[in-house]
């Protein structure tokens, strides 16, 4: 079975469990309300929800699909939310999917994809009477919170890679791997925010709209998940800002090091120039050269030589080229 839970609160107390194939009827306290969590449902499941509780055509096909973007639809006195889950495999960041159905005395949750069970959350939330009472929207905004809680984990990790990465970049030059896992950070950076975009409009609708099953009274819980997810879009922003600066900082230094490099063969080349010319010249095979009967003038050339290559020597270095 694909339902992971199924109960029926009343005055924030678990009351008993309940089938999805079981219609509840619900006062219209709305202390009193079911809350059912499938995990990868069947056709047939949703069926027998749609049935019973009146989910709108449209957000069944949604929920079954699993490949929506964060969105909020508002279907009569229903809300179908659509939220994306993400979290860390090996070095990529993995996505999956929580939809929501909230009606005034329901609240369904269908999850696709996503590691993190929803088990914790309810416990926590059982454990806090007074606050389960308020009825499906508090949960809305907990489990909303509880998805964007997980991003935060993500980037922290991502952080931590890249400000090592920073720090390397200041001892020696990157290598090809290290430029290949900048690109594919920045890869998945940009693929994180698309997500983000979406799921920052999700909780700016609770904060701004007046929608169904959802109380001025929760409006600030849904604040605190617009501010998380805002924070989580100023860091994955950082992080892209600090990988564009270690891939540039690594190209300046690598320039540096090239343009040393230039300037140290040019010095050179100029050095070996002097005597270079200056044995081109007597190595000519002229038979009328005045220089080739003087006694002394091997050892006078050779002074020469040494004097202008010495003087090229200290002026280079005296300027950093060597």
């Amino acid at each position: 079975m694909t339902v992971v839970a199924a109960y029926l609160y009343r005055h924030g107390r678990r009351v008993r469990p309940v089938a999805i194939d079981e219609r509840i009827d619900c006062p219209g306290d709305k202390s009193e309300f079911v809350w059912i969590g499938l995990t990868d449902p069947s056709p047939e499941e949703l069926q027998a929800l749609q049935k019973n509780y009146g989910l709108h055509p449209l957000a069944v096909e949604d929920a079954r699909k699993g490949d929506q973007l964060p969105k909020v639809d508002v279907y009569g006195d229903q809300l179908f939310v659509v939220a994306r889950t993400a979290h860390l495999v090996v070095d990529e960041i993995a996505y999956g999917e929580t939809t929501i159905f909230v009606g005034h005395s329901h609240l369904i949750t269908v999850r696709h994809g996503s590691t993190r069970s929803h088990s914790a959350l309810r416990e926590q939330l059982e454990a806090a009477p007074s606050l389960l009472m308020q009825g499906v929207d508090y949960v809305l905004h907990a489990i909303l919170d509880f998805v964007v809680d997980g991003y935060l984990p993500i980037v922290v990790a991502i952080e931590d890679e890249v400000l090592a990465m920073e720090q390397r970049t200041l001892d020696h030059f990157l290598e090809r791997n290290e430029i290949n896992r900048i690109f594919k950070l920045r890869r998945e950076l940009i693929r994180f925010q698309r997500i983000l975009g979406p799921m920052t409009e999700v909780a700016g609708k609770f904060v701004r709209l007046d929608l169904p099953c959802i109380d001025l009274e929760a409006r600030p819980y849904f604040s605190d998940v617009l501010d998380h997810v805002r924070r989580v879009q100023v860091m994955v922003e950082g992080l892209r800002e600090v990988l564009n600066s270690v891939f540039e900082f690594s190209n300046l230094l690598e320039q540096q090091r090239t343009g040393a490099i230039t300037r140290q063969l040019a010095a050179w080349a100029a050095i070996l120039a002097v005597p270079t010319a200056i044995a081109g010249i007597y190595g000519m095979n002229f038979e009328h050269m005045p220089e080739l009967g003087t006694k002394y003038g091997y050892f006078v050339v050779l002074g020469v030589i040494l004097l202008a290559c010495s003087v090229l020597y200290a002026r280079f270095k005296r300027v950093g080229w060597l």
